[in-house]
């Protein structure tokens, strides 16, 4: 059995409701203005904690403009863009980092970040980060996670598109290393991502195979996606967030907007809360419907000694007599009082 882990003053596991990471990711479109503003935005909608992107670009890739450094897929958000460019852009400025974070603990939100190479690492543990995501593209990244993890806090980790024995290679170098608590969130690395690509069967046998939490790290459009996750046991939702997807960002294509990230955390809510147990038999709240249900009354006024007939009982509602399955039973059988219209019928009437 996977056990329960915290982040800062949140617990994840089963008997917890979801938690809701808002990833500002590059949309704070190089104001640090605008990213304390996502930061308000994000703690007002009630999601539990914002996610930063911790790199740069000479971190991530090589100045060169051609080849397979330039982005020519006509189907990417990002056609027409180096990869060193777009870092360049998307990359939240590390001296604004400490500003963030004392936001997010100000207004009561827990504030962590996606580290891309050990470096990012370092500077993140002098900020005491409480937790460390993986992203899709660096799980094959062992070194990286092997630093990630030998902090011993917990580490997130993106499936993206990695294969089972990848998967298994990451969570033995993560364990290794040190980590004793990982969560594995299912991704689908297209963006924006389709439902019909998601496959979020695969959450619970990521659950068991790897025995770890597990969690939904979503690019589909709205909310349906990852309220469905939740009954498969997803125990903690991360999804992109701006301000207003009108006005622009690299990521703001699949972004959620504040009255939708607000929606995500009432609804995922909801959908743990009506998770509960295996149960039948009326609950305690449906125990005062039990009178609403149908029994056997008598619908004409009946003489002592007549018989019992389809014609002077019915199967009626309210439930106050016997259960429709004795009506049969009664029928020939002789009252043994006078009974009168309305009246349920028990077994002491019947002679």
């Amino acid at each position: 059995m996977s056990k329960i882990i915290k982040i800062g003053n949140r617990l994840i596991g089963n008997g917890h409701p979801p938690f809701i990471i808002a990833e500002m990711s590059g949309n704070h479109n190089s104001s640090l203005e605008r990213a304390l503003a996502i930061v308000e935005a994000a703690a007002k909608s009630g999601a539990h904690a914002l996610k930063l992107q911790t790199y740069t670009a000479d971190t991530m890739t090589l100045d060169i403009k051609e080849g397979e450094f330039f982005i020519n897929d006509p189907k990417s958000l990002w056609k027409g863009s180096s990869l060193y460019d777009l870092y360049k852009t998307a990359y939240t400025p590390w001296e604004w980092h400490e500003a963030i974070f004392k936001k997010c603990r100000e207004l009561g939100i827990i504030c962590f970040s996606t580290p891309f190479d050990e470096t990012a690492v370092d500077f993140l543990e002098s900020l005491d980060a409480p937790a460390y995501k993986i992203a899709s593209f660096e799980n094959n990244h062992l070194p990286l996670i092997r630093k990630a993890a030998s902090t011993g806090k917990p580490l997130i980790i993106s499936t993206g598109m990695a294969t089972i024995a990848e998967l298994d290679e990451v969570v033995r170098t993560a364990r290794e290393a040190g980590c004793k608590d990982i969560v594995m969130l299912k991704c689908t690395s297209t963006y924006p991502a389709t439902p019909d690509g998601t496959n979020l069967l695969t959450i619970p046998h990521l659950k068991e195979l790897f025995n770890v939490e597990v969690g939904l790290s979503d690019h589909t459009i709205g909310i349906g996606v990852a309220v469905a996750s939740v009954a498969l046991g997803a125990t903690m939702i991360e999804k992109h967030f701006t301000l207003s997807r009108a006005d622009g960002g690299v990521d703001s294509a699949f972004s959620m907007e504040p009255d939708e990230m607000k929606m995500l955390v009432e609804e995922t809510y909801k959908a743990w809360q009506a998770l509960g147990g295996v149960n039948y038999g009326p609950t305690e709240k449906e125990k005062a419907s039990i009178r609403f249900r149908r029994s056997v009354y008598a619908v004409k006024d009946i003489k002592k000694g007549e018989a019992f007939t389809p014609e002077n009982i019915r199967i009626i509602r309210p439930g106050g007599g016997l259960p429709p399955k004795y009506h049969d039973v009664l029928l020939g059988k002789k009252a043994s009082c006078d009974i009168k219209r309305g009246t349920p019928i028990g077994w002491g009437m019947a002679g």
